[in-house]
């Protein structure tokens, strides 16, 4: 053992105590002018509903979001006609080499294509003020309170917006005050865009002083099947809006309310659907009569309280000059220009943890392509749940950075899913267990979707979802979810690959067939551009790692059974997942091949190595190589052009222990994906990158995926010259908290919820820890 350094080890043994953590400045996004369209407002959110704040001082704009806006399930949309016949013939199409025929086979018999059933807006709240002669402009998020506020002189007078969206309370809260001895003058007007022409709400005031907007989500433009397929009924909702005044007075008129003079007005708007409660309408007046009359004010402690249980588990804090003066924008736009401002880099991290604990709460639904912030009726990509890595990545952060409850949303989802693939499993490929596709919506289909096999015709989501379930159990050790949640969900998804792998007969092992690499294709030797192979090496990746994790739970729990030694004996036959080229890459593929594009944004070749554990530097040299040679050449060749794909690379640099070549892709995540409102653009807004962005960081600054070991500062680049970290966890049910200078090590502090027994790694340093329940290790150089 190298021991580069000359330190000093100190063993304490303390309670674990919980409190909360400091702060630094890098909590606010802020702007001197308003949004001058949807990607420049600003989120708000308890998880199930949201707001986009525009901060326009004549004519605010609040558009408002649910996430369970969706059109409805149709009965008639059931799996396509496919069946295990057609398999076999797609299998014998391959052993010919004929995959242009197996692609069209594939999408012919087993997908119902292209899909339009999209998550939709809710609507717009517009507050008509007509100030003018507007001065002292500010705008700004505060995402260490998750509260927004607009702030500006109109003639002089002093106008304040604040906002908020309470978890504890279930609504969206507006205080608006003024200076001005004339009040607040207003009209207050809710809408949602219609659906094709079609009108699909209606709104109105009522003699009770409510301002209602009640309607159906509606698809008139949906697709089936690549086909018209209008749908014309949907989830159910009504959005309550109640105003409490201070001077002035508050009109009703037909379908707007109007502020006269007002001092103080304190706007409460709740929204309930179909989706969650059979009696909506009345949920809303339960949600209205707990508010009351609370001023913005009492409104806010229990929400704050409720967000910072969460946000505040975590700090971190890098060297950074302080330039909370100059307006976000000018930030980003410097940083394209070439500046580096880890302060920026800072808040970004933060962002991600604050985005995630608003768009998933226990009880909703999880985070989509979109979190939950939707302005569209058809939006991109149906602003659904892609499970080829979007809906992965939107969780990747969540244990690692204290925010583990969150993922409840995703298990509650995904085990609808695993349910409901039994039928598709058994219908269309004559498997037992369950299978999840690529893609899907709030009902939960699990039938394959695109219009060509190398977009949707995935066989590797439902093994993908499963990671997580495992790595949570990883991070929590809590035997009662491995039993009770783990257990189920993975032996259903265990039994469908192994019914569904077969003998190749070119080397007698085990494969995925009809297997494809996600949204990816390859030149056969006919020169055709084709997507399914005989077991591509994200398939036989995430098998492997489905079998293994299925064998370590069955461990665990001890379970030994025929169908156990059944995985044991299936899993030694199967191809390896890592394959090397002649030129040192991993293949792609069943054998190497021409790629139309070498610069393809998906790496799911790499898949095992991250966000898998199955390739480490010291284990597994030569393929660790080769996954830097990998990237190397998706790079060369443009790669990386979209902003979850750049995220993913700062994860996969992080795992490389290449701290500059991770904070490089920091860099371009910001001078290419990253909008004005720090949403990370696909482009359009995809919020995955977000949430990547985070993980990475974390990444870069602790690792626990290899078995028993935790690295410290595993990637720090330079420009990260000193900073500390409070409350990461690595796995084990360890707390950990890390501070540095001069790009050196200073101090890590670890705390075990459990006994555990771990090998702590800085950069050649070792030791070899053993830690009894509740104790707190403190390691210093």
């Amino acid at each position: 053992m190298n021991y580069l350094f000359k330190f000093k080890l100190k063993l304490h043994f303390i309670t674990l105590l919980l409190g909360s953590l400091c702060f630094g400045q890098e909590h606010i996004l802020w702007y001197n002018k308003p949004a001058n369209n949807w990607n420049e407002a600003l989120p708000l959110g308890n998880g199930k509903i949201g707001v986009m704040v525009f901060g326009n001082p004549s004519n605010e704009h609040i558009q408002l979001n649910d996430d369970s806006m969706w059109p409805g399930n149709d009965p008639d949309w059931v799996e396509p006609e496919g069946n295990k016949e057609d398999l076999e013939h797609i299998r014998q199409l391959l052993f010919q080499g004929n995959n242009e025929a197996a692609d069209s086979l594939f999408v012919d018999k087993f997908s119902n294509k292209t899909i339009v059933r999209s998550h939709q807006t809710l609507g717009d709240l517009f507050i008509d003020f007509k100030h003018d002669n507007i001065s002292d402009y500010r705008r700004e998020l505060n995402i260490e309170n998750a509260t927004s506020q607009v702030s500006f002189k109109s003639n002089g007078y002093l106008f304040t917006e604040n906002i908020l969206v309470s978890h504890p309370h279930k609504a969206i809260v507006i205080e608006l005050t003024t200076e001005n001895p004339d009040g607040i003058n207003a009209k207050l007007k809710l809408s949602r865009p219609l659906d094709a022409g079609f009108e699909t709400a209606k709104s109105f005031a009522t003699e009770k002083g409510l301002l209602l907007m009640q309607g159906e989500v509606t698809q008139r433009e949906g697709k089936f099947n690549s086909k018209p397929s209008p749908i014309t009924h949907g989830v159910k909702f009504e959005t309550a809006l109640k105003i409490n005044n201070e001077g002035g007075s508050v009109l009703n008129a037909k379908d707007y309310l109007e502020l006269k003079n007002v001092k103080r007005a304190t706007i409460y708007i709740v929204n309930n659907t179909s989706y969650y409660f059979e009696d909506y309408k009345k949920q809303n007046q339960k949600d209205l009569k707990t508010i009351g009359n609370k001023t913005f004010e009492q409104l806010k402690v229990p929400h704050i309280k409720d967000y910072q249980g969460l946000y505040s588990r975590v700090n971190l804090q890098i060297n950074h000059d302080d330039l909370s003066h100059i307006p976000t924008n000018q930030r980003i736009d410097a940083i394209k220009n070439g500046n580096v401002d880890t302060g920026l880099e800072t808040l970004l991290f933060n962002y991600g943890r604050y985005l995630l604990i608003s768009s998933s709460r226990e009880g909703t639904n999880p985070a989509n392509l979109q979190g939950l912030w939707n302005q569209h009726i058809k939006a991109p990509w149906n602003a659904d749940y892609h499970a080829n890595i979007n809906l992965q990545m939107n969780y990747w952060l969540a244990d690692m950075t204290g925010l583990g409850e969150l993922n409840n949303p995703l298990f509650d989802y995904v085990d609808m899913l695993v349910e409901n693939g039994k039928t598709t499993a058994s219908k269309n490929f004559g498997c037992s267990g369950s299978f999840i596709p690529h893609a899907t919506d709030l009902w939960g289909p699990t039938w394959l979707r695109a219009p060509t096999a190398f977009w949707g015709c995935s066989m590797g989501a439902g093994g993908w979802l499963m990671q997580h379930y495992w790595q949570h159990y990883e991070f929590t050790k809590d035997k009662t979810f491995l039993e009770k949640r783990v257990y189920p969900a993975l032996t259903e998804i265990t039994k469908f690959y192994s019914d569904w792998i077969i003998e190749d007969p070119r080397d007698g092992t085990l494969i995925s067939a009809p297997s494809t690499s996600p949204e990816n294709r390859f030149i056969n030797e006919k020169g055709n551009k084709v997507a399914t192979c005989l077991g591509s090496a994200m398939d036989q990746q995430v098998i492997q790692e489905v079998f293994e994790n299925y064998l370590r739970t069955c461990d665990i729990l001890n379970i030994n059974n025929d169908f156990v030694e059944k995985i044991k004996q299936q899993k030694s036959r199967l191809r390896p997942g890592f394959v090397l080229g002649e030129e040192g890459r991993i293949l792609e593929w069943d054998r190497p091949y021409d790629e139309p594009e070498p610069g393809h944004r998906h790496m799911s070749h790499l898949y095992g190595f991250h966000p898998g554990n199955s390739v480490t530097k010291e284990g597994h040299p030569e393929l660790f190589n080769a996954v830097k040679k990998t990237l190397d050449y998706r790079l060369a060749n443009g790669g990386a052009g979209t902003g979850w794909s750049r995220a993913w690379l700062i994860n996969c640099s992080a795992r490389l222990q290449e701290a500059e070549m991770a904070h490089e892709h920091i860099q371009l995540l910001f001078q290419k994906s990253i909008g004005t409102n720090l949403f990370d653009l696909h482009p359009p807004f995809q919020i995955d990158g977000n949430f990547g962005y985070t993980a990475g960081v974390t990444e870069m600054l602790l690792q626990s995926h290899e078995e028993n070991v935790i690295r410290i500062l595993p990637a720090l680049p330079k420009a990260w010259k000193s900073g500390s970290v409070k409350g990461l966890k690595g796995r084990g049910g360890l707390t950990i908290d890390i501070t540095w200078s001069n790009n050196q090590l200073d101090k890590v502090t670890i705390t075990s919820q459990f006994d555990h027994q771990f090998k702590l790694i800085y950069q050649d340093t070792e030791a070899n820890i053993q830690l009894k329940k509740g104790e707190t290790y403190i390691f210093e150089i």
